[in-house]
């Protein structure tokens, strides 16, 4: 098949070299608003590069990968499903969650597939947890903690247009919450501090955050996630049930350091990097979206989806910001 990237930036790029390595991906048209950008792309792994978005919908694609800037996603998503073609779409929906639902109801009963890029549900570390609370394995949950932290601050420019750490970071853990544990968040509470970078407290922003989630059958999520980890890119989680307890993440990679005499573990050198944490899990992803544009899968991360982890940071962005509780249906009918 043939696949049009959208955006050619450091995501985009990694999604061209992941793809031009899929048997499914015959050939890649690739467009960026930097020409270089996309130059640069086709030359490493092959591809066409176009001037334009309308170019790469009319250069005869069979599904489009859209890596642009987040202010960019729901124009360009809509123009995929206009021209009938899949979309695959780096989270998330909207920059806001208004323009998200305006998205979704543009979009409902086109009958065109839509998947959302949250990597860690292709992850089998995640995969296995998800089996094991399916199957019964840890009987009734009654804590779940998810970490995401972060070796180094993102640039000041990615700061001031990522909407808050709750919308960019903590977004992955409030969604494979959701898919592991199949259960819905009720209620949060957020706090967070600034213990670095300027530029992240002038953007009126967080570096560091915790936040306590209610889950609709009263199992209590733990979550910390903050920009400053030098020893590397951390991420894991734990389920704890009544019967048995379990963890994600934790190998010989893990950017953790044990002072317990004796003990060797993690005996790795730590992950530094989310391409490098995440490297498998997004070939899975990709692959999976080629089965989607084929027709032999639905989607396995819709807007619906995306928009549910998205109402939990817009809940907990209020907490933090209030000092109070937030109930999600709170921020629905905001």
């Amino acid at each position: 098949m043939r696949i049009g990237i959208l955006g050619l930036g450091r995501i985009g790029a990694f999604h061209a070299e992941t793809l031009s390595g899929l048997d499914a991906v015959e050939s890649l048209v690739l467009t960026d608003p930097f020409a270089d950008a996309a130059k640069a792309a086709a030359e490493k792994f092959g591809g066409e590069v176009v001037d334009s978005p309308e170019a790469l919908l009319a250069a005869g694609v069979d599904g489009i990968v859209v890596a642009a800037a987040t202010d960019a996603h729901p124009a360009l998503i809509l123009a995929g499903v206009e021209a009938g073609i899949p979309v695959f779409c780096e989270k998330p929906v909207a920059k806001h969650m208004s323009e998200g639902v305006q998205v979704l109801k543009a979009v409902e009963g086109k009958g065109v597939p839509i998947q959302i890029g949250y990597n860690r549900r292709f992850d089998t570390g995640f995969a296995a947890a998800r089996a094991a609370v399916q199957a019964g394995e840890l009987g009734k949950l009654h804590t779940v903690r998810s970490t995401t932290l972060d070796p180094a601050p993102p640039p000041a420019a990615y700061v001031a247009a990522s909407g808050g750490i709750f919308r960019d970071c903590s977004v992955h853990d409030f969604d494979i919450i959701r898919w592991v544990t199949g259960r819905e968040v009720t209620e949060v509470y957020a706090v967070g501090g600034n213990r670095g970078a300027e530029y992240i407290k002038e953007a009126g922003d967080a570096d560091t955050t915790g936040a306590i989630l209610t889950l609709d059958d009263g199992t209590i999520a733990v979550i910390s996630n903050s920009r400053h980890n030098k020893r590397g890119y951390d991420v894991r989680m734990e389920l704890h049930g009544f019967e048995d307890s379990i963890a994600v993440g934790l190998e010989d990679k893990l950017p953790l350091r044990s002072v317990e005499p004796g003990v060797t573990f993690p005996a790795g050198v730590p992950h530094d990097f989310f391409m490098d944490r995440f490297t498998a899990a997004y070939r899975a992803e990709l692959t999976a979206f080629t089965e989607v544009v084929a027709g032999t899968r639905p989607s396995p991360c819709t807007i619906e989806d995306a928009l549910e982890a998205g109402w939990i940071a817009e809940a907990c962005t209020l907490s933090l910001h209030e000092h109070r509780p937030v109930t999600i249906e709170e921020v629905r009918q905001a």
